[in-house]
């Protein structure tokens, strides 16, 4: 009897990344692991989208644009290059128009993807129409998505088969095109037996010669036994990494499946001898980044509170950038109240965002004293209706703090009607910052990067967040601009040295030592008896000053805009009078409880 061959997609190079860096990774430096991937003859890779559009912008310095070019001159003309992109959302958290959701597809297409896998984080099949309708008209395959996850125990409701089934349903009587159908489980929570069964389901409800594709993850431990659930349930391809970006947050090794497949009558469409040869070359391609030690582990907690791989490592880098990192397991136990309070969206960009972030405001502001802008929003519908119905308390709790009403409107018709969206909205950015070069690309970035993107643009941005080293010996690694990876007990702290201050795992101190105690560094408030001093609520940088010296203020004026966890907060006055003192430069990472400004 021949075997049946399941074909793979490499996801090393971008849910890799995103899983195992929080898409911080250099072009330059991986390319040569395509190239061994190209020669040992695999032909599919996702090559960029989801996290690794914004990151390469964020954090890298490069465009990514400029990237998914380069890919493309590696991996050669006849690869199979893929993208993920999120619906109405589409390299963001923040939901599009039209017009941005049709450019989209257009600058994908212009700089070399072949194919995008289009998914909604709430199943919600208004939120596929618009892009799949664009994807299409661009040239490219589209590959349309129902995300699974697991509830947690003790909850019903949504995702189980059935619920499965509505939305594969929903899709079909909506006429969406599209080449191909994916399951993904971003949190790798979905049961191996809902994994069959759901397969199984979908071979049947769709026409015989459709392409049908599982995705997941490591994170939760079982992501090796659903891929065997898939295959044997009809599956034609499963989405496979390659070390060191693969396992723990992110999909299985490609020779793990090997392995757990011999004996069976499956193959796959690989080398394995040419690929662990790949492998080798990816190892010391990545072996100056560090690996956080939670992306190599499986999460006993992850079933309770379903956290996406690739957002679980995105979100600890972010708290590792504001010295916080010790709040992370409390944020994890936090989770599980938000998704069940929350509507059972799917844990999957961007709603796992929205779940982390109120589960981080619970933890540093108390349970729910602080509503999360993107999380109440989903509960109140502005990104399309949830698979079941929010707490009560919870939509009331939002609407009261974001002064919104619960909608039942599409999104995107919503979001043509917004003049902050949209291409008019970000020539206006450009316009606004000086850029004069309004190509499609440039008004892409500054759609969905905002000011990061400007800044980009300005050429004020710089590498930040890569936590890359060169070796110089077993116990420290210098990059040899000042930063520093020295291991003390086991424990890895990433040291930057600049001027009179260094930076120790995101959290800024004073050179100067006094009594033997280094102080961290804020921003010198000049203050009098009757000053009001306005201080920072969590750690964040400051994205942007409103105010001057000496400007006078009323109260409920924006004096700056922080960021923290992805999320933009603005700090307000609260008070009439005069600025007197403001502690903090554009650019700064700033500590809770720090002093930014002082009004008078």
């Amino acid at each position: 009897m021949s075997k049946k061959t399941i074909h793979i997609m490499n996801t090393a190079f971008r849910d890799g990344f995103q899983s195992v860096y929080g898409a911080r990774v250099l072009t330059e430096d991986f390319l040569p692991a395509v190239k061994a991937c190209v020669d040992a003859g695999q032909t599919h890779f996702e090559a960029g989208g989801g996290a690794r559009f914004q990151a390469p912008f964020f954090y890298c310095n490069e465009s990514a644009f400029h990237m998914m070019d380069r890919f493309r001159e590696v991996a050669g003309p006849d690869a199979n290059l893929q993208t993920l992109g999120r619906g109405i959302n589409v390299v963001g958290l923040e939901s599009q128009p039209r017009d941005i959701i049709d450019l989209h597809a257009k600058m994908f297409a212009k700089h070399g993807i072949s194919t995008i896998r289009n998914f909604d984080a709430l199943n919600n099949v208004n939120n596929l129409i618009d892009s799949a309708k664009s994807i299409k008209a661009h040239g490219l395959k589209h590959e349309v998505v129902v995300t699974m996850m697991e509830l947690p125990p003790g909850c019903s409701g949504a995702h189980d088969v059935a619920f499965y089934q509505k939305s594969l349903q929903d899709i079909l009587d909506a006429d969406i095109e599209f080449d191909s159908v994916c399951f993904k489980d971003a949190s790798g929570t979905s049961a191996p037996k809902k994994v069959f069964e759901t397969i199984a389901m979908a071979r049947k409800l769709l026409p015989g010669n459709t392409k049908l594709v599982f995705h997941s993850h490591e994170t939760a431990g079982v992501g090796t036994v659903g891929y065997l659930a898939a295959i044997k349930a009809g599956a034609d391809q499963v989405d496979c990494s390659i070390a060191p970006a693969s396992g723990g947050t992110s999909q299985p090794d490609v020779s793990t499946l090997w392995h757990a497949l011999r004996g069976e009558n499956y193959e796959l469409d690989i080398d394995i001898d040419k690929m662990m040869h790949a492998e080798t070359v990816f190892k010391e391609c990545m072996a100056d980044y560090m690996i956080p030690p939670e992306a190599r582990s499986v999460e006993p907690l992850i079933p309770w509170s379903p956290m996406p791989g690739g957002a679980l490592t995105s979100n600890t880098q972010m708290l590792r950038d504001n010295g916080i990192m010790d709040k992370y397991e409390d944020c994890i136990h936090a989770m599980g109240e938000v998704v069940r309070r929350g509507g059972f969206g799917t844990s999957v960009t961007p709603v796992s965002q929205f779940y982390f972030q109120q589960a981080f405001n619970n933890v540093l502001f108390g349970p729910w004293e602080k509503i999360a802008e993107g999380y109440g929003k989903m509960v109140l519908g502005y990104f399309g209706k949830t698979p079941c119905e929010p707490d009560p308390e919870i939509i009331k709790l939002a609407t009261k703090e974001l002064n919104l009403e619960p909608t039942t409107e599409i999104p995107v018709d919503l979001n043509d009607r917004d003049p902050s969206k949209g291409i008019a909205a970000a020539k206006k950015l450009l316009c606004e910052a000086g850029i004069t070069d309004h190509c499609d690309e440039n008004i892409f970035i500054a759609a969905t990067c905002k000011q990061k993107g400007i800044d980009f643009l300005l050429g004020n941005a710089q590498v930040n967040g890569v936590r890359k080293s060169a070796h110089t010996s077993a116990n420290s690694e210098a990059s040899g601009d000042g930063a520093y990876t020295v291991t003390v007990d086991g424990k890895q702290y990433a040291i930057e040295v600049e001027g009179d201050h260094a930076t120790v795992n995101g959290k800024t101190y004073n050179i100067a030592v006094d009594n033997g105690v280094a102080s961290p560094k804020n921003g010198i408030a000049h203050t009098t008896a009757d000053s009001t001093i306005i201080k920072a609520q969590m750690p964040g940088k400051v994205m942007k000053i409103n105010v001057a010296m000496g400007d006078h203020v009323n109260e409920g004026d924006i004096l700056l805009i922080m960021e923290a966890m992805k999320m933009e907060i603005e700090i307000k006055s609260p008070t009439g009078g005069t600025v007197t003192s403001i502690g903090v430069q554009v650019g700064d990472q700033a500590n809770g409880g720090q002093e930014l400004a002082s009004i008078n």
